[in-house]
C-alpha cells in the first residue's frame, strides 16, 4: 500500500487499527497513550487538543505490522530489502499531486498548522520526530532521505539534528560555500519509505525512494516542490519545504533519545521553511521516540550490513538479528551452520568490524531460534564456558547515543560464542517429543 490512507483502511478492515476517540493533549498525554499500547497496534487519534487534523502513530509499531504494510511476511523483510537495494525501481514524476491540494507560503507559524508534541519530562521543547528529510545528493540528481528530528523554534523555524556523518559532511561543505541547503520534509508516509530511509548511503549508493518503490512493487509517484528544487512523494500527507541556513546555530535538546536516556544539549543548524503543502483532510503523523517504531527500521537496515559482513568470512551464516532490547543497535544474535571450529569467533569478529555501534554479540547454532530471547539464553547457559567462549575487546569505538560509552569516549565489545564443539555434537542433542509441533491444545479441552 503506497499511502497511509490505504494502509489505515486495510487495518481498520481487519480490526488492527485502534481509534482513540477521547481528546488528547500533544504535551505528554499523547505519548503516554502510545506507550501504554506497548507497540501492539497502529493508533489513530481523532482529536488532538488545539487542532482539527487526526494523528496516526504506530504504522510500523512492530515487525508484523511493518511487513504487512508491504504485503510480506516478517521472514521476508531482510531478503526483500536486500533485493530492493540491488534492484531499485525508479520513481515516476507527475505534474499534479494530492500533497499540493493546499499550499501555504508567505508568513506562517508552523505551530498553527499541525500538532507539535512534547514527549518526555525533560525534553527542551516541542519536536517533530517522524519527518523524512529529502535533500539532493552532491551529484545533483540522486535523492538522499533520512529521518531527522527538528525542534520547534517559533514561527517558520526549527533546529535540525544532523547525526549522520555523511550528511553532516555534505551540510558542512554547502555551508562553507556560504549557501543554504534546500530540504523538504515529508510527513504521513508508509513504513516502506521509512525503512528505506534507514539504509546506509555510504555503503549502498542508491536512491532510497527507488528502494521503497521496489519494496512496494510499484514505482512511487513524486512531484516537484513549490519553493525548492526537490522532489517529494505525491501522496505524502504533508510536506515542509525550506533551507538549512548557513552559519546559523541554535541550542537543541535535551531530548529523550533512542537508548531511553536524555541526549545532551548541543548547537545545531537551523531550518527556515518557505512553504507547507498538504492534502485535503490531512492525516498528521508522529513516532514515539525510543519506541519500537523508531528502532525497527534502524535494526533491519543494520542487519543487512551485518549479514553481508559475516557472510564474507563464515559461509555457513544463516540469519542475523539485531535485538530491540539492545535498542536496535547494540546487541546482535547470529545463527550459523558451523562447518569448522573457529566459525563462531570469526563471525563475532566480522560482526564488530561491520558496525561500530554493536556492543554485545552472541553466535548460536542452527538449532537455536535467534528471535527467541529464552532460546538464546538457554544456548548461553548450556553451551558457554566463559574462559573459552567469551572475549572482550577494550577501548573500541562505540555509539555516542549510549551513555556508558560517553564516560570514556570508547566502548568495550563482548563476543559470546554459544555454539557447541563439533566433536561433541552427541552431547548436545536437544530433547524433542515426536508430534509436539502439531498439537492443537484446544482439541484436547
Amino acid at each position: 500500500m503506497k499511502n497511509i490512507r490505504l494502509l489505515l483502511q486495510h487495518w481498520e478492515h481487519n480490526g488492527k487499527l485502534l481509534r482513540i476517540r477521547k481528546e488528547v493533549d500533544p504535551h505528554f498525554e499523547l505519548g503516554a497513550v502510545v506507550k501504554s499500547d506497548k507497540a501492539k497496534h497502529p493508533l489513530l487519534f481523532e482529536k488532538v487538543k488545539g487542532y482539527s487534523s487526526p494523528m496516526v502513530v504506530g504504522l510500523g509499531a512492530n515487525k508484523e505490522l511493518t511487513a504487512e504494510s508491504m504485503g510480506m511476511q516478517v521472514t521476508e523483510l531482510l531478503p526483500r530489502l536486500i533485493e530492493a537495494i540491488v534492484s531499485p525501481t525508479p520513481t515516476k514524476r507527475v505534474e499534479h499531486a494530492p500533497v499540493h491540494e493546499n499550499v501555504v507560503t508567505g508568513r506562517f507559524d508552523l505551530k498553527d498548522l499541525f500538532p507539535i508534541c512534547t514527549y518526555y519530562a525533560l525534553d527542551n521543547g516541542q519536536f517533530y520526530v517522524s519527518g523524512v528529510l529529502v535533500v539532493k545528493g552532491e551529484d545533483g540528481r540522486k535523492r538522499y532521505t533520512s529521518i531527522r528530528r527538528m525542534q520547534y523554534l517559533g514561527g517558520n523555524r526549527t533546529g535540525i539534528l544532523i547525526s549522520s556523518p555523511e550528511l553532516r559532511e555534505y551540510v558542512n561543505s554547502v555551508e562553507q560555500r556560504g549557501e543554504a541547503l534546500e530540504i523538504a520534509v515529508m510527513f504521513g508516509v508508509v513504513p516502506a519509505v521509512v525503512l528505506a530511509s534507514q539504509i546506509s548511503t555510504y555503503l549502498f549508493h542508491v536512491d532510497k525512494l527507488d528502494v521503497a518503490s521496489t519494496l512496494l512493487k510499484q514505482p512511487l509517484e513524486v512531484v516537484r516542490c513549490k519553493t525548492v528544487d526537490l522532489e517529494v512523494l505525491a501522496e505524502a500527507e504533508v510536506v515542509f519545504e525550506g533551507r538549512i541556513l548557513p552559519q546559523v546555530r541554535e541550542l537543541e535538546g535535551p531530548f529523550g533519545e533512542l537508548g531511553g536516556y536524555y541526549g545532551p544539549q548541543t548547537s545545531q543548524p537551523v531550518v527556515e521553511f518557505s512553504a507547507v503543502t498538504y492534502r485535503n483532510d490531512p492525516v498528521w503523523q508522529t513516532i514515539l521516540p525510543a519506541s519500537y517504531e523508531e528502532k525497527i527500521p534502524m535494526a533491519i537496515a543494520r542487519e543487512i550490513t551485518l549479514l553481508s559482513s559475516v557472510r564474507q568470512v563464515v559461509p555457513g551464516v544463516q540469519d542475523v538479528h539485531i535485538t530491540l532490547g539492545g535498542v536496535g543497535r547494540y546487541h546482535a544474535v547470529i545463527r550459523i551452520r558451523k562447518q569448522s571450529e573457529g566459525d563462531g569467533k570469526q563471525a563475532l569478529l566480522a560482526a564488530f568490524a561491520s558496525d561500530k555501534d554493536l556492543k554485545h554479540v552472541v553466535v548460536v547454532d542452527e538449532d537455536v531460534n535467534l528471535f527467541d530471547p529464552l532460546d538464546v539464553e538457554w544456548a548461553i547457559a548450556t553451551r558457554v564456558q566463559a574462559d573459552m567462549d567469551l572475549f572482550i575487546v577494550p577501548g573500541a569505538k562505540g555509539s555516542p547515543l549510549e551513555p556508558s560509552h560517553n564516560l570514556r569516549g570508547v566502548t568495550a565489545k563482548m563476543g559470546i560464542d554459544a555454539t557447541y564443539p563439533m566433536a561433541e555434537a552427541e552431547h548436545y542433542r536437544r530433547t524433542y517429543i515426536p508430534g509436539q509441533d502439531d498439537i492443537d491444545l484446544s482439541q484436547y479441552l
